[in-house]
């Protein structure tokens, strides 16, 4: 019954978790040592736009580094903050949305009943953002992670909350009640909803991509592996795709 009420909530993601994963900088210059398989590009304004889907809302970062949003709007989530220039990467969670700056800092804004669109004081150095569901996490140029959001007793999955020991991370991706880290040496880790334990062996990762209820990885091979809740069939990677560039994990589906 408290699964119900949780999907219920968060009911219809869809492609929350899109550009998010594609768009996700390298840690280039930073002390962290990222594989050379990594796909992430930093983006700079004037170079790259993008576009990241929420649940009813979508935003986009256009080629001079502002933003701007459509969509179901109850919440605030597509009335872009004033003054909000310099950004280099947008990630629409469910109904928050978050923005890197160039000087490393993170502007989000919408729902915020979770705390998810409440940034941190102090955060700084953020070389990525990932919103999730009520949850949003940031990777920092040192490899660190740092998430918030989503702490009420109903809600709270240990999410938000990032492992001890996790090591030098290359991505992260905040899914719906978990997160996943790209670590630095290729391998996954995931914390939060229990469906989330990455299969055993998963090694030469070069992205990861939370959903819903379900989490995939695209190794350096161009091969995608999927794992957690396969109810719609999300987890089945059709046979003869690879090599594969990019992956996303949707709602139910990938």
């Amino acid at each position: 019954m408290h699964s119900f009420r949780v999907w219920s909530l968060v009911f219809p993601l869809l492609a929350v978790f899109a550009c998010r994963d594609a768009t996700a900088p390298s840690l280039a210059g930073s002390q962290i040592r990222v594989p050379h398989h990594t796909r992430f590009v930093l983006v700079t304004p004037s170079t790259t736009p993008q576009v990241s889907a929420g649940s009813n809302h979508t935003c986009g970062l256009k080629t001079d580094g502002t933003a701007v949003c459509w969509g179901e709007n109850e919440l605030g989530q597509v009335t872009v903050p004033d003054g909000l220039t310099s950004v280099v990467q947008l990630s629409a969670g469910f109904r928050h949305n978050c923005a890197l700056k160039t000087d490393g800092t993170v502007v989000c804004w919408g729902d915020n009943r979770f705390g998810q669109a409440t940034v941190p004081d102090g955060l700084t150095s953020v070389a990525q953002v990932s919103g999730g569901a009520i949850h949003t996490c940031a990777l920092k140029t040192d490899g660190n992670v740092v998430c918030w959001g989503a702490n009420g007793l109903d809600w709270n999955y240990g999410q938000a909350i990032v492992p001890d020991g996790l090591g030098s991370v290359a991505q992260v991706s905040a899914g719906g009640l978990h997160t996943c880290a790209l670590k630095a040496d290729g391998t996954v880790f995931c914390w939060g909803d229990g469906l989330h334990h990455v299969p055993s062996g998963l090694t030469s990762v070069a992205q990861v991509s939370g959903g819903t209820s379900h989490t995939c990885a695209l190794k350096i091979d161009g091969t995608v592996v999927c794992w957690g809740d396969n109810s719609y069939g999300q987890l089945t990677v059709p046979s003869g795709i690879a090599p594969v560039a990019q992956v996303s994990a949707g709602y139910q589906h990938t």
